[in-house]
């Protein structure tokens, strides 16, 4: 029998708690709530006003993974939509999450949270800026760490602050804060620096995503600017055997990484960070931190 519980007023089924869905650690469908409930103070600003796209897994990373930008079938009338344009489907529709009894729903889903960088009430007005560092084995986060510190110098030289979080996967997010730009204005911003760091970190970066190029280095991805582009949102579960987390990290413990494990979160971590450092991203929700795109 699906238990019951009552969420913020909300009534919920939640099922199959005891499902294993990430086996290298065993961890099952209840942990995996458990963990969005312990983090949905700092994970919800993070979805505020924006439209998610949902990579389900029901079935474990080991099973069907599907992308998914409409309300899944099911979702409850009180779960807010909104109108999201897109070229070849006028009048589609987004969930938006703002609020406990949503998430714990979309998180009963199996589901990695991915968000583009502007709001529902200003489609394709960025008011961030996010680079994807993605390391090309032999390579991994420690190369992307040394990208990422040269990164941030150049961010500042133009006035805008950077944040990192790891990806969740193999390498790391920097974001900055921006004044409300057009998404077009931002991509081409983005992809000017990724081809800067590779002119200046010559034999480490790469800008280009063809798969040839990228063994041994770090592919700064700027592409995921583009209004119609999502990232992977922080605090978000990903899909991988293990349950970790797309961690906001410090620039320190940035600065100070020589290995992998050292920027590996998995849920059973992120409460202790919580209580440590709070949101290390709330600087990001800050209209009065946000630069100016030059």
């Amino acid at each position: 029998m699906t238990p019951i519980t009552e969420v913020e007023g909300r009534r919920l089924a939640l099922s199959n708690l005891d499902k294993v869905i990430h086996p290298a650690t065993g961890t099952t469908k209840g942990e995996i709530l458990h963990y969005y409930a312990t983090a949905a103070a700092c994970l919800l600003p993070h979805l505020q006003g924006r439209p998610l796209s949902f990579l389900r897994y029901p079935d474990g990373p080991d099973g069907q993974l599907f992308f998914t930008k409409n309300p899944p079938p099911g979702t409850p009338a009180w779960v807010r939509t909104v109108p999201v344009p897109r070229t070849e489907d006028k009048g589609t529709r987004q969930v938006v999450v703002e609020d406990l009894a949503s998430l714990m729903w979309a998180a009963n889903l199996v589901v990695e949270f991915h968000t583009p960088q502007w709001r529902a009430d200003a489609p394709a007005e960025a008011d961030r800026l996010v680079l994807d560092l993605d390391p090309g084995a032999p390579a991994t986060v420690v190369e992307c760490c040394h990208v990422a510190v040269w990164l941030r110098e150049r961010l500042a030289a133009d006035g805008l602050e950077a944040y990192a979080k790891t990806s969740g996967a193999k390498g790391l997010h920097l974001y900055a804060a921006l004044e409300p730009a057009p998404s077009e204005r931002v991509s081409a911003y983005a992809k000017k620096l990724a081809v800067e760091a590779e002119a200046e970190l010559a034999g480490l970066v790469v800008h280009r995503m063809t798969k040839a190029l990228r063994p041994g280095k770090v592919f700064v991805d700027h592409s995921q600017n583009a209004a119609a582009k999502t990232t992977a949102a922080p605090y978000t579960l990903r899909a991988r055997r293990e349950p970790v987390v797309s961690t906001p990290v410090t620039w320190d413990e940035v600065e100070a990484c020589g290995h992998p494990s050292q920027l590996a979160f998995r849920i059973e971590d992120l409460a202790p960070r919580l209580q440590r450092y709070g949101d290390l991203l709330a600087p990001l929700l800050d209209p009065d931190r946000a630069g100016v795109l030059p």
